[in-house]
């Protein structure tokens, strides 16, 4: 059994994965802002995954007192603001983009190097299949995000590769969660402007969205020897209401002055 870190592991996602990997027999620390309930295999750390200060200090304390860890599984997010970018709270849009993409580059950068002298680890992010929509009004500051932290992983992967540590993002699905609820009061809140954050709000009532359970277990795929070779992926739980979109293709590397 391995260590695991998962971040934003108080509520949501974040916790079904926390839980979906303690279940297992993996040793949790679950970092977020508010703890977590208590759990077999479960200790919490409260912190702002996206204050680096803090980041530097939490690697310092794991080690310490756990060991390194081997599993990383960024979940801490945010949707921010819907509105539009002239209109938009400055502040807000930043908030977004540090807890949704540059937090899990700190918490990756300071948890990799041990992971690399061990030969094994998985680095796992929470991205969104809004990072492959076409871009529209609204909600820049999640979108931006999203496909910034998709970047990112594939930058990490490509420096990984053939290490034995793994990096990619996931599609977790369409979750009545928290997120979920605060996207219907803004949505709300805006009126017509929100009309189509309120259909998407109205179809993941009306289905029931995806069961977050599901996200759990494509954590626990990934992190298994079977998903040795992925690495630098977008993968999608299994049969999500949402069709799986294309990401992107593997590189062809012509490039004129190659």
């Amino acid at each position: 059994m391995k260590l695991a870190l998962v971040t934003g592991a108080s509520k949501g996602i974040g916790r079904e994965i926390a839980l979906a990997l303690a279940d297992v027999g993996h040793k949790v620390i679950a970092v977020s802002r508010t703890p977590m309930a208590k759990g077999e295999n479960i200790i919490n750390i409260c912190g702002d995954v996206s204050d680096i200060d803090f980041v530097n200090s939490l690697q310092k304390q794991v080690v310490k007192e756990h060991g390194d860890i081997q599993i990383l599984v960024n979940a801490a997010g945010v949707f921010g603001p819907i509105d539009l970018i002239k209109d938009g709270d400055p502040k807000q849009w930043v908030e977004t983009i540090m807890i949704d993409a540059l937090a899990p580059y700190f918490t990756s950068r300071v948890f990799l190097p041990a992971m690399l002298d061990a030969k094994w680890g998985r680095i796992i992010n929470l991205s969104s299949a809004a990072a492959l929509h076409p871009p529209g009004k609204l909600n820049s500051a999640y979108a931006t995000a999203k496909v910034a932290l998709n970047q990112f992983t594939r930058h990490l992967a490509a420096e990984i590769s053939g290490s034995g540590v793994t990096a990619n993002v996931i599609h977790p699905g369409d979750v009545r969660s928290d997120m979920w609820a605060d996207i219907s009061a803004k949505a709300d809140a805006l009126g017509e402007a929100g009309a189509d954050y309120k259909s998407w709000v109205d179809w993941v009532e009306k289905t029931g969205g995806d069961d977050p359970k599901k996200a759990g277990e494509l954590i626990l795929k990934l992190v298994s020897d079977e998903s040795a070779e992925i690495n630098g992926r977008f993968c999608w739980i299994d049969s999500p209401l949402q069709e799986p979109i294309p990401s992107w293709d593997d590189p062809t590397d012509e490039r004129p002055w190659i």
